[in-house]
């Protein structure tokens, strides 16, 4: 049987491929795998409503209590799993996917995603029937006070917005005499993150912070710049700021218009770290996608770079395997663990800000740290991922590049973890040899899984 996880949670098309009843029973498994307090927050999807209510009643129905959040970004959730020393934690969010998908995801007591072995435990307790069907013999449902209760966490948002503050004024710094840009997404940063900038003395310009629940990620936020770019052209900002869905990633912008993804973000701050001394062993986490131009920027600075799979969850589990304090994704997912155990765009744009601030440079200054190989990625929409593994042509087509670039590029091809795509990366010393060969072998791919 297929996996029920991909790399980030439960996710799929809501109340087709995501169900009511799949949710329902996840709730019962949060129950009885974490414990009887589960925080549950969501995002701003239309669908976020109905499978809120599964969830809640799968919890109550195996006897926890379900702490509800309502709106508030996946990293608010890990915060407050901690603070209210609750058993776990769920968030109802697709992330950076469109409208209509969904997904759920686990957090621990501690706000980390859960391990394979017990997503395993969870997918085999979900598709044998839930709790009704997994009772022990002389074992019946919880009926009267063992039955859970839903209730309210006041000032949620609140605390994740405060969090983010002290993160940076703990450290003597405020973004005053800077003018920020930000586009929320229609997501769930919406109701904090320009809140939060304010409160550090920035002066901030924001769009897209409304939401119908059929507008989250549609043509703007960390997946779509275009917006973003538009706005700080009118508005003059200083650096612009993008959060998807959740928003457990960010994407910024320089002055000049220049995109500031994962990589160039988790360089300046690795540097700035480095300088302060609290870059535990001088090393960063990374994964394979992250640009070559990264790479050499962390040697030249005399950091190790470890690099993973890609995902955020490999990310973690090399940063807590090796006591490292920074990791992230090209994508613009970060995880500092001085702050949060889970990406957190919020933050990452902060002490992005703040090591910018300390620096004395401007955001375009600052960010020349590493010059970026032209890297090109094309998303393939296939009707069954897993058949790329075994298809030669596909494989040959990428041999046939790497042999052509030599030592002067890179490719790889691999599979989303959330959606039906073949991601093809090709990275060279120019542009144009890296369209053309990630053009070549996302030709092949279309023809041959498409």
């Amino acid at each position: 049987m297929a996996r029920l996880f991909g790399t980030d949670g439960v996710r799929g098309v809501a109340n087709t491929e995501l169900t009511c009843a799949i949710a329902y029973r996840l709730g019962q498994a949060a129950a009885t795998f974490l414990g009887s307090s589960i925080v549950v927050g969501r995002d701003t999807r239309k669908s976020g409503d109905m499978l809120q209510a599964a969830v809640v009643a799968g919890i109550t129905s195996a006897g926890g209590d379900a702490l509800l959040a309502g709106v508030i970004p996946t990293p608010g959730v890990a915060l407050l799993v901690r603070e209210l020393r609750a058993a776990g934690g769920i968030v109802i969010s697709a992330s950076h996917n469109p409208p209509e998908y969904n997904g759920i995801k686990f957090f621990d007591d501690q706000g980390f995603k859960l391990p394979d072995d017990v997503e395993d435990s969870i997918q085999a307790f979900v598709e044998s029937g839930g709790l009704e069907a997994n009772l022990a013999e002389g074992e019946s449902m919880p009926v009267g006070d063992s039955v859970g209760a839903a209730v309210d966490v006041d000032e949620a948002c609140e605390i994740y917005i405060q969090h983010a503050v002290d993160s940076v004024t703990s450290q003597g710094i405020t973004f005053e005499g800077m003018h920020i840009a930000l586009d929320t997404g229609h997501g769930a940063s919406s109701l904090t993150s320009a809140e939060a900038l304010r409160r550090l003395g920035a002066q901030v310009t924001v769009i897209n912070d409304d939401f119908d629940g059929n507008d989250i990620n549609v043509g703007c936020g960390s997946t779509n710049l275009g917006p973003l770019k538009q706005l700080m052209a009118e508005c003059g900002a200083d650096v612009g700021i993008a959060h998807d869905g959740d928003a457990d990633r960010v994407m910024l912008m320089a002055k000049d218009g220049t995109d500031i993804d994962g990589d160039r973000v988790e360089a300046v701050m690795a540097v700035d770290m480095k300088m302060r001394g609290a870059l535990p062993q001088d090393t960063v986490v990374s994964t394979v996608m992250t640009n070559l131009g990264f790479v050499r920027a962390m040697h030249a600075n005399g950091i190790k770079v470890i690099q993973t799979k890609v995902g955020d969850r490999y990310v973690l589990e090399a940063m807590r395997e090796g006591g490292y304090a920074i990791g992230g994704e090209q994508s613009g997912h970060m995880i500092m663990l001085d702050y949060n155990s889970t990406g957190d765009g919020l933050v990452t744009a902060c002490q992005f800000l703040a090591a910018v601030k300390r620096s004395g440079k401007t955001v375009d200054e600052a960010i020349k740290v590493m010059e970026r190989l032209p890297q090109t990625l094309v998303n393939v929409r296939v009707r069954d991922k897993h058949l790329l593994d075994d298809n030669e042509a596909i494989w040959a087509s990428v041999r046939e590049a790497e042999q052509a670039m030599g030592d002067a590029g890179r490719v790889l091809v691999r599979t989303s973890g959330t959606e039906p795509l073949v991601r093809v990366m090709v990275e060279a010393v120019d542009k144009k040899t890296a369209e053309e060969k990630a053009e070549a072998i996302a030709s092949v791919v279309r023809a041959e899984i498409g």
